[in-house]
């Protein structure tokens, strides 16, 4: 049986930081062994550690790094369908399948994320209000569930644990392998359109506006700004390039290679403060001018933190809390303006907020977007206080009838999460059904009621 290694580990706002038993399985045979000898209370699986919370930790629990889970099984030219394992991180589908003409059909904000946990947290994207989840483009996967049976889970077969699976957090069992659609493109770039919004209300007109007309869409806001100017923006919109606009003078299915850059050490906790975060906020909003077809490549309007390795650093040694929510077309604006009131009130400060459009929910039980908006803020772990303000912006989002997303949650109550996913009771009678004992169960999922302490 594979051995374990004690470690300190956490997501990525570095908070919580919790010491788990991590295991590094390399076979199929390595899992169902080590469930079966019932080493370890519980098991969840990690990918590449980029979920913010508790979500993938498991406090004095079993860890299963899929790291090695990494490999193509098949790909369709003709169809664009990608069949690979768990453990295949966006960077890799990047790498292999843009010089080929194709692309992910949704993306998060980063490109070190796997496959699996792409499913597992049912990640959205810029393009969401057009292209939904990417669990939206999934066709198949198969699930190793905990009496050691791998099953085979679509729309069609056993749907009730495809639906359960999708944004379940990795609790109904290990993705082993999964199939799903690329899309075609032309060029590794991008056309895209920068619009300034003076405040909310009007980023709100520019996105009912243009949300018809770009496959992406996305808002910088400057949660600092008060007053006639609260949630002053810089909107970018953005579609794939043809090739013919491309004027590289290279291939326009590849893009030049860029300098990276590290944060070497956890800053100073005062580095990222109200006045530095006010000064690069003013700088940010008036250096954007509104700027119609500029060729932008992938990396940079997909994954513009990519280039710096470790940026979680900045936030100092405590870490930080990204709070995400979303709430529906008929509250969005009240919610939103209400949100940025208080936390200009609060005196805390999000380095980085980022608001987005979403379409209509898919059918995954814990999937979190629905149509109306979403905004995502980066909030610096100064002091203890921090949580009771996060406490209530989650009777705010709840009041609103929106809800937070598991992917970014770190300190959510069990009746707070039960009252914004509804469908919670069908889940855990999924998940009964195929794990009574929670062999698969996470910091986060005692924490917020999603399964028993113990078993």
């Amino acid at each position: 049986m594979i051995k374990h290694k004690e470690s300190l580990i956490a997501g990525w706002g570095n908070y919580p930081a919790e010491v788990c038993n991590v295991y590094r399985p390399d076979r199929v045979r390595d899992i169902t062994e080590l469930i079966a000898s019932g080493a370890q209370p519980h098991y969840i699986s990690r990918g590449l550690g980029r979920s913010y919370g508790d979500t993938a930790l498991n406090h004095g629990s079993g860890v299963l790094l899929h790291t090695e889970f990494a490999r193509f099984v098949h790909f369709d030219e003709q169809t664009g369908i990608l069949e690979c394992e768990a453990g295949v991180s966006f960077e890799e589908i990047i790498e292999h399948f843009l010089p080929r003409g194709w692309f992910l059909p949704v993306t998060p904000g980063t490109k070190f994320v796997t496959v699996g946990g792409a499913i597992a947290n049912d990640v959205h994207g810029k393009n969401h209000h057009v292209d939904g989840t990417f669990s939206q483009h999934v066709l198949d996967f198969k699930l190793l569930l905990a009496s050691g049976e791998i099953v085979h889970c679509s729309r069609e077969e056993q749907s009730d644990l495809f639906y359960a699976t999708i944004g379940g957090v990795g609790l109904t069992g290990v993705i082993l392998t999964a199939r799903f659609r690329l899309i075609p493109v032309e060029s590794a770039y991008l056309e895209v359109d920068y619009l300034k919004a003076k405040n909310l209300d009007h980023a709100f007109e520019l996105f009912a506006q243009t949300n018809e007309k770009y496959q992406y869409s996305v808002a910088w806001i400057d949660c600092l700004s008060k007053g006639d100017n609260l949630g002053r923006s810089v909107l970018m919109l953005g579609n794939h390039a043809p090739a013919s606009k491309v004027k590289t003078g290279g291939d326009p299915l590849r893009i030049k290679n860029k300098p990276k850059f590290n944060v070497p050490f956890n800053f100073p906790s005062f580095v990222l403060n109200r006045w530095s975060i006010r000064a690069f906020n003013f700088a940010y909003y008036n250096i954007h001018q509104n700027e119609k077809s500029k060729i932008v490549d992938y990396d940079s309007f997909f994954y513009p933190l990519d280039s710096v390795h470790n940026w979680n650093r900045a936030y100092g040694k405590k870490g930080f809390v990204q709070y995400q929510a979303v709430f529906p077309p008929e509250t969005s604006r009240q919610g939103l303006t209400e949100m940025l009131k208080r936390l200009s009130q609060s005196g805390r400060s999000s380095f980085l907020a980022v608001l987005k459009s979403s379409g209509e929910q898919n059918g995954g039980l814990l999937s979190f977007p629905f149509k109306g908006y979403t905004l995502a803020l980066d909030i610096p772990l100064h002091d203890d206080g921090l949580f009771p303000f996060l406490r209530e912006l989650d009777e705010l989002v709840a009041a609103h009838g929106g809800r937070i997303y598991l992917a970014k949650d770190s300190e959510a109550s069990p009746a707070t999460f039960a009252n914004m996913y509804p469908d919670l009771a069908k889940f855990q009678a999924v998940k009964a059904a195929v794990d009574p004992n929670n062999v698969f169960s996470s910091s986060q999922a005692r924490r917020l009621g999603i399964v028993e302490e113990s078993r």
